[in-house]
This record gives structure tokens, sequence and C-alpha cells, in this order.
């Protein structure tokens, strides 16, 4: 298994993403394509005695956070996402990771990569903790701002099809977000697709509240990409601040001693904590591109990183994109249906 990582890519690169690729290499056994301007590259890696010989893949452009995807895409052709998308174009490699501008790697993926035939909008996808043991998939997270009620019945295939054949799910049971569970809660978008996942053969569940989303009561969750990125960064906020509050009431030597005389209690804070750190789940898959390309979090760290390096590496294992090509025309609702298709210019980080 091959992945290329964009070096150059997020908040905290390139040291945090070639710390996390150099244990990702070590945990994973997966073979790792650092793709970034070289000497940069090369100098960062000298600073990890012992690194692993990784291929470094020449990219001397890079495009920064605040650059307009749709420009920085034309003006940079040698950058470091555009570089990594066109190894995946070429075979060369099994899948994409970066933590760097969302618009310019949904943008690139799309220029080097396309669509897989009849996705109208491809989504971003990420993978939340709930209170069982099996994880729940919410999907859009932030590529398409303004949706059409036919894309939610999409994306709820796609996530479907993920949910299945990565997280093996079976029949994964699919619900829309809204503001309430009643029938015919919510907005037009939302009763619109209602009725067109009523009308599927998806296992659908109804209508989800934001408050159940971690309850379990459905393996996937679809909403347009403004509505997923609010929940998703209010529940990122707020496992951060779960955990700093814990620590804040441990501080201090009462806490000290609780900790030193409940040793198993200890592990199970440790415990709770992965539970609820998003970087723990790394990074959210691009569905509907015509390959593998995951996305991080800009501010990943070395731990978010490794992980998304292992979401990529299990994404294209489990053969995901060959299943969804399968199924997407059993819906019928293609491209066809969408006279306005996403462009970059449409994509905002």
């Amino acid at each position: 298994m091959r992945i290329a990582v964009d070096a150059m890519g997020g908040d905290n690169a390139p040291g945090a993403v070639i710390s996390g690729s150099i244990t990702a290499a070590r945990d994973l056994g997966v073979e790792i394509i650092l793709v970034g301007p070289r000497l940069q590259v090369e100098e960062e890696l000298a600073r990890h005695a012992g690194a692993p010989d990784f291929v470094v893949v020449d990219a001397p452009e890079v495009i920064e956070m605040h650059e307009p995807p749709a420009m920085a895409l034309r003006r940079k052709k040698r950058a470091s996402i555009v570089v990594a998308v066109d190894l995946l174009r070429d075979r060369r490699v099994d899948a994409v990771m970066t933590a760097g501008h969302t618009g310019a790697a949904m943008g690139a993926a799309l220029l080097g990569l396309g669509r897989i035939k009849g996705v109208d909008r491809p989504a971003l996808a990420v993978v939340l903790p709930t209170k069982t043991d099996q994880p729940a998939i919410l999907l859009d997270v932030g590529a398409n701002v303004d949706c059409k009620p036919h894309h939610l019945l999409q994306f709820a295939l796609m996530g479907s099809v993920y949910a299945s054949r990565v997280l093996r799910v079976d029949s994964p049971r699919v619900g829309v977000l809204s503001n309430g569970v009643e029938e015919g809660k919510g907005s037009e978008l939302v009763v619109a697709a209602t009725g067109l996942l009523r009308q599927s053969t998806l296992n659908f569940v109804g209508n989800v509240e934001a408050r159940d989303v971690f309850n379990g009561v459905a393996d996937v969750i679809v909403c347009d990409g403004f509505v997923g990125n609010v929940t998703l960064k209010f529940g990122q906020g707020l496992s951060l601040a779960i955990r700093d509050i814990v620590k804040a009431e441990l501080r201090g030597w009462r806490g000290r001693l609780l900790m030193l005389y409940a040793a198993p209690l200890a592990g199970k804070i440790r415990r709770l904590y992965r539970r609820i750190d998003y970087r723990e789940t790394g990074g959210a898959p691009l569905l509907g591109i015509d390959g593998v390309v995951v996305v991080a979090h800009g501010s990943s760290n070395a731990r978010a990183i490794r992980n998304a390096i292992r979401i990529a590496a299990e994404t294209a294992s489990e053969g995901f994109v060959d299943e969804l090509r399968t199924r997407i025309p059993q819906l019928g609702v293609g491209a066809q249906a969408d006279a306005s298709p996403v462009s970059p210019k449409e994509i905002s980080r």
C-alpha cells in the first residue's frame, strides 16, 4: 500500500506531517511518498534519527491556506497537492493524504481524478465516535455549502457504501440531520431529501437531531456542507473543552492524590480522551472522487497525521471506490440531474 502525503499541507507542516508519516510507516506498514519542496522535506527528515528511507517527490510550490483555490490551482501547477494527486492519477500510489487547503485538495482531485460516473457532488465524510462501539459517518462536512435533495441522496449512498466496506456495518442505518425527528420537520432541503430517501432502497431511519449524532441512532447521517461543517467543529470544540475541564479539575495536590490511589481511573480517563479526541479520527475521505483522497484538519499534529494516513490506507485497501462505481447507478439520479456541477470556485476551506 503506497500513500502520497502532502508534506506541506497544514498549519504545522512540514514538521508534524513528517513526524506523523514516520509513525504511520512504522505502525501501519505502509509505503509513504512525501511530496513537497525536496530540499525542505529532506532537511526536516534529517532531524529524525533512524527515520525510514522515504521516497521524496519534488513539488516546489505550495498552496497556502489563505489563497483562493481556483486561482491557486491555475497558477501553481507544481504545488504539492497537485503533484500528489497526479501520482494517484498515474497509479503510482494508492491514495493521497493532505492536511492542507481543503478547497485546493477538492479542486485538485476534481481536475486530476474526476468524479465517479453518476456522482454530482463529492462529499467530505468524517467518522465520529458514539457512545456505542459503532462509529457514525457524517457527510457532507464542508465540500458543498449549497445542496439539492438528490445530492443528499447520493451522500447517503456513498456513506452507506463506506460504512459497509470500510467499517463493516451490515445494512447501515441512514438518517438526515434535522431540527426534529418528526416527519415533515426541517428545511425544504431536508423535507425533500427525506422523501427521496424513503423511496430508495437504503435503510433510511428518518430524521436525526444534532444531540443524537453521538448516540448511535444512525450509522450514516447526511446534511449539506454548511450544516455539517458547523456540527463537526462544534463537536471538536466541545471534546477539547471537556478534556481541558477534566485536566483542570485534576490539577493540584488533590487531583494528584486521587490519581495516585485510583490508578484504574487514570486509565479510564485516558481512554475517554482518546474516544472524544477528533485527532484520533485523523481525516475525512473525499467520497465520490475517482480515487482515494483524505483531507485532515489544518491544525493536525503528528498523531492526527498518522491516523489520517491510516484512514487513507483502510479506504484504499477495502475497495471502496470500486464498490461505489457499481452502486451509484442504482440510485437512478446521476450527474445529468445537476445543471451546475461543483467547481473549485465554490469550495472554501
